[in-house]
């Protein structure tokens, strides 16, 4: 069995006149960590979305376990069960608790037991630290803590790919850390994901490979100490001078 959990061939998407993505090529392995870089408006947040099938590709093909999410057969919602996104808004529903956030998609999507489910919440809250607040709304957490729940909230979907796009941006400098440090848990327990940062210094610790896109085009993608210390191509060198 191949361990290639999500394969982008050729991926092309076009917004009218304005061509998104140009031909993107990218697998992402099973226990693998991918970090995508690049300015806003590279194209980063566009093939997150065209891997979770919110958008529809104007070109070449993407692959779930080897099976193409071209096929018109195919189930969006099938494919949603095994990929898990988060994003930069925490889009936590304001009228529930924390915990009621997060049995949402376990019992109502994959139709599972509630009870069953409530202890498997409480353990991924105490594993963030939030299990006091499980009875809480979102409105009462800070940022940090809310897109920590929002990443547990998928987590809680037993995913096979995490896709998370850009989760510290819409936090003050002083609770990105907090996110960062579960994504790096994530990370060290074998979890696969594609993330869209621009956390350099957290993409160089944690990605077994970074790619960096530039106009739409993945320039250059490679190991962290290779992107980092040695860039092969002059728009990625100067992009990490500014970054």
């Amino acid at each position: 069995m191949s361990d290639v959990v999500l394969d982008l061939q050729s991926v092309t998407k076009r917004f009218g006149d304005n061509e998104v993505l140009r031909g993107v090529s990218l697998q992402l392995h099973r226990h693998e960590v991918v970090c995508l870089i690049g300015a806003s408006g590279s194209g980063k947040s566009t093939l997150l979305r065209c891997a979770n099938m919110l958008e529809t590709i104007d070109g070449g093909d993407i692959f779930l376990f080897d099976q193409s999410l071209s096929d018109p057969r195919i189930d969006p919602d099938l494919v949603r069960r095994n990929i898990a996104m988060v994003f930069q808004s925490y889009n936590l529903f304001p009228h529930l608790s924390v915990l009621e956030n997060i049995l949402l998609g376990p019992v109502f999507a994959l139709k599972r037991k509630r009870s069953d489910v409530i202890d498997e919440a409480m353990a991924l809250l105490s594993r963030i630290g939030l299990s006091e607040r499980a009875n809480d709304f979102p409105e009462r957490l800070s940022g940090g803590q809310q897109q920590r729940v929002a990443i547990v909230r998928s987590l809680a979907m037993q995913p096979a790919l995490l896709l998370l796009d850009e989760v510290t941006s819409a936090l003050d400098p002083t609770l990105v850390g907090e996110v960062l440090d579960l994504l790096r848990d994530l990370a060290q327990s074998g979890t696969t994901m594609l993330i869209a940062t621009h956390e350099m210094g957290f993409a160089k610790d944690v990605a077994q490979q970074v790619a960096y896109l530039d106009k739409g085009v993945l320039v250059e993608q490679g190991t962290p100490e290779q992107m980092f210390s040695n860039p092969q191509h002059e728009a990625t060198r100067k992009f990490l001078e500014r970054a």
